[in-house]
């Protein structure tokens, strides 16, 4: 079975938001940007492991696993194999579509590592 053989539903920015706001909800927002655009911006309570992790085969984060995936990077298109690769492991995941210039463009909070305001890199 290739990577790409199923759907995987795409959610926008504000779909996403909703889904991830707060531990009632359930889902975890997952960025799979590389290490230098997580510390240049992300989402607050994002959970971060690159795409290229998730190649290697890198485990979740312990706060990740079990729970439904909204996977985020810059554009979508990460984020977009992110999701397939993560449904093909029988995990529930979808991507957010436009990423996080779409988040940041919606008007979403971004930070740095240090919490202070950042861009999307």
């Amino acid at each position: 079975m290739s990577l790409f053989d199923h759907q995987v539903p795409r959610l926008s920015v504000a779909e996403a938001r909703s889904r991830t706001a707060g531990e009632q909800h359930g889902a975890v927002l997952l960025d799979v940007r590389e290490e230098a655009e997580w510390g240049a911006g992300h989402v607050p309570g994002a959970v971060h492991v690159p795409l290229s992790g998730l190649v290697e085969g890198v485990a979740l984060p312990a706060s990740a696993q079990g729970r439904a995936l909204v996977v985020i990077c810059r554009s979508g298109r990460r984020s977009q194999q992110a999701a397939h690769l993560l449904a093909e492991l029988g995990l529930d995941a979808v991507d957010v579509e436009g990423g996080m210039n779409a988040w940041a463009a919606a008007g979403y909070p971004v930070v740095d590592e240090r919490g202070n305001s950042g861009s999307t890199a």
